[in-house]
């Protein structure tokens, strides 16, 4: 680890942004790697030359960045996060977190054949419900709860469902998903939630709900997934004018 040495300069800008700026550097320039401890807030702010509180402000924003964790209690700290995959949209997520040069994987929480609840009508009768833990190089990123056609895609439940589904079901069936909704809202962490994405209960989260569909306009797949707010960015780009 190696911290930025110069202290805080007279008219070079607001003292806080230029040890946001120093730590952001250190953190891209890998002189700071993700899980770091940064030294206790009275050293640090006696090397920037600054009091507690304007060094707080820096690192505060650093947090909401998502460039920097603090944790309270014994072996709390301040600690320097995981950078964030960026995203653009959810779906298909094996293939993004690849394009990434992660390894995608999944643990199968349960995988059962029930009947399709009154919002999953479109996908017929009956659904397979699949809840999975996703994961990118081992690691919890997402928590995901899909209902798949039970008509469209029979036996989909005795494939192995620790991979993509969408490659799964594109080698094995006709109707495959082609176009996705998704609505995306931000939220708090379930107990039951944190626990199998390996975060607190109330750690920010993003919650998605995705509808997806054939060519011919049938849904397939209607999801509510629980994506980490400390790993995971969405990035789009859209047409102005």
């Amino acid at each position: 680890m190696a911290l930025p040495k110069a202290p805080v300069k007279p008219g070079q800008g607001p003292a806080h942004t230029q040890i946001e700026v120093a730590l952001e550097h250190a953190i891209e320039r890998r002189r700071l790697a993700p899980g770091d401890r940064l030294p206790a807030e009275r050293v640090l702010a006696q090397r920037f030359g600054v009091s507690r509180m304007t060094l707080r402000q820096a690192l505060g924003e650093l947090e909401r960045q998502g460039l920097l964790i603090r944790n309270k209690g014994r072996y709390g700290g301040t600690f320097v996060a995981e950078r964030k995959l960026e995203l653009a949209g959810t779906s298909a997520l094996s293939d993004q977190l690849r394009e990434l040069g992660l390894a995608a994987g999944a643990r199968v929480l349960s995988a059962l054949e029930r009947a399709a609840k009154p919002h999953e009508r479109g996908l017929g009768k009956s659904v397979y419900a699949i809840e999975r833990v996703r994961l990118a190089n081992g690691e919890p990123v997402a928590l995901e709860r899909g209902a798949y056609s039970f008509d469209l895609y029979p036996g989909l439940i005795d494939e192995p469902l620790d991979g993509s589904l969408y490659e799964l079901i594109r080698a094995r069936y006709d109707d495959v998903p082609v176009r996705a909704e998704e609505r995306l809202e931000p939220a708090l962490a379930q107990p039951n939630d944190a626990e199998a994405l390996g975060v607190t209960a109330g750690a920010p989260v993003m919650l998605v709900e995705r509808t997806a569909y054939a060519a011919n306009g049938r849904p397939v797949e209607i999801s509510r997934d629980v994506f980490r707010g400390d790993r995971v960015r969405i990035v789009w780009e859209s047409e102005i004018g």
